[in-house]
């Protein structure tokens, strides 16, 4: 296929033979302290309405109201990846839970929720049910969901997201359309329609599916469309991961500075949620945060559009590519162009990984740690081990006696919710590669 978007030949050749492929980011810049506003809102207003989470889901309850994960050590899998790929990992290895995160168990319980909640504040302060200083526990009743049920929802997902929006939606009492696309796994669908919320299936793609969600909401004016692929909310609610992750570090005794880097390595679908955790990692740590996407060979959407400029411009299916992954979420074919270009500046790179690996990931973690997650949510585990990092690392002046005392945290993105059946034959098929 001929080369017309400016990629490098050999980095387009690797790309189009679905080779686990490393590229190094040119626009990485020193990092400029700026606008934090959006991100201190987004903590502000999830802390008003952690009473009504609290009250709404008592899962919560343990953390007070705040959608927040556990960080966890890895010794026995960091084992595990360095007698896998034959090399040495310096430093800890350590994983961010998400996959725990309450009421939606993936990542996108941070901004998904986040966006719906902050819709329903506007709605009420509008109508006067609320002010700010008020115990919005109250929104809980049923005063409120008849007022919520005035109003619809509508968002485009290939499933985590259609979850946490789904479930907070439907609890507060908006009318809520998920546009589900062809990656979509059925259990998700299913645990929609449980929640009632009406779920509209494509045999298309993400972009399809956000598409029709967003013509919906075109025809109806108490529509309200969550567009994954242009939200500045679901962004900022993504942030706020990184408020809490310094806290838990704090609490840890772990240090990220000169002498102990923060290496994360983050999956990445359309770009919203590692683009809104890289955003916030950068605010609260700076140049000793080094943030890496991992991408499914497949769905390189954002590699694609940083690497050629053309940000949304540019999709998988230019050069070739299906599209086609085992790990749902991460099936994308065109990247956010708000995300791409939000993080151009702040990425070190991205990487893209099979789905043999994903499953070898998988089976592996299973294995030393009995930890369970999803395809999608293994993307950044082969980061740790691989040499093109640690030699891009060497280029941005981190040397071996930092890498030393260095934290490589794998985002965990999701993975709770999968019915212990499915995970299972994840589990076997893992297995079967190893």
């Amino acid at each position: 296929m001929k080369n017309t978007y400016g990629l490098n030949p050999v980095l387009l050749s690797n790309l189009q033979g679905k080779k686990e492929t490393f590229w190094a980011n040119g626009e990485l810049k020193p990092f400029s302290p700026g606008e934090s506003d959006g991100i201190i809102d987004a903590e502000q207003r999830l802390s008003r309405f952690a009473p009504y989470l609290k009250k709404a889901f008592p899962e919560t309850g343990e953390t007070d109201g705040i959608i927040e994960s556990p960080i966890r050590y890895l010794p026995r899998m960091q084992e595990m990846l360095q007698d896998h790929f034959q090399t040495n990992i310096p430093g800890r290895l350590m994983l961010k839970c998400d996959n725990q995160l309450p009421i939606a168990g993936s990542i996108k319980a941070r901004g998904g929720i986040y966006e719906v909640l902050k819709l329903a504040e506007t709605l009420a302060l509008k109508h006067n049910l609320i002010q700010k200083t008020d115990d919005y526990s109250k929104i809980a009743s049923s005063t409120f969901k008849d007022f919520f049920s005035q109003f619809s929802i509508a968002v485009g997902s290939t499933g985590n997201l259609a979850l946490s929006i789904g479930t907070i939606g439907a609890a507060l009492g908006f009318n809520v359309t998920v546009h589900m696309s062809q990656e979509a796994k059925q259990w998700k669908k299913d645990l929609l329609r449980e929640k009632g919320v009406r779920v509209v299936e494509h045999e298309n793609d993400f972009s399809y599916a956000v598409e029709e969600g967003r013509n919906q909401c075109m025809t109806d004016e108490t529509c309200y469309f969550i567009d994954d692929e242009n939200s500045k909310d679901l962004f900022m609610g993504y942030a706020v991961a990184a408020l809490r992750l310094k806290k838990q570090f704090e609490q840890e005794g772990i240090k990220v500075d000169q002498h102990h880097p923060l290496i994360a390595y983050l999956p990445c679908g359309v770009g919203g949620g590692p683009g809104g955790v890289t955003y916030g990692l950068k605010h609260v740590f700076g140049d000793h945060v080094h943030c890496y996407f991992a991408e499914p060979v497949n769905s390189p959407c954002m590699l694609l559009g940083l690497s050629s400029g053309m940000h949304e411009a540019i999709s998988v299916q230019d050069i070739g590519l299906s599209n086609r992954t085992e790990a749902d979420g991460l099936a994308v074919g065109r990247p956010s162009a708000l995300a791409g270009k939000m993080v151009q500046e702040l990425l070190n790179g991205v990487f893209t990984v099979s789905d043999e690996n994903l499953y070898k990931m998988l089976a592996l973690l299973h294995e030393s740690e009995s930890i369970s997650l999803e395809p999608s949510a293994l993307a950044g585990m082969i980061g740790p081990a691989m040499p093109q990092i640690r030699e891009h690392l060497k280029t941005l002046s981190v040397t071996g006696n930092q890498l030393s005392g260095a934290t490589h945290l794998v985002w965990a993105t999701g993975g709770n919710l999968v019915p212990e059946s499915i995970m299972k034959d994840y589990i076997t098929k893992g297995k079967s590669f190893l």
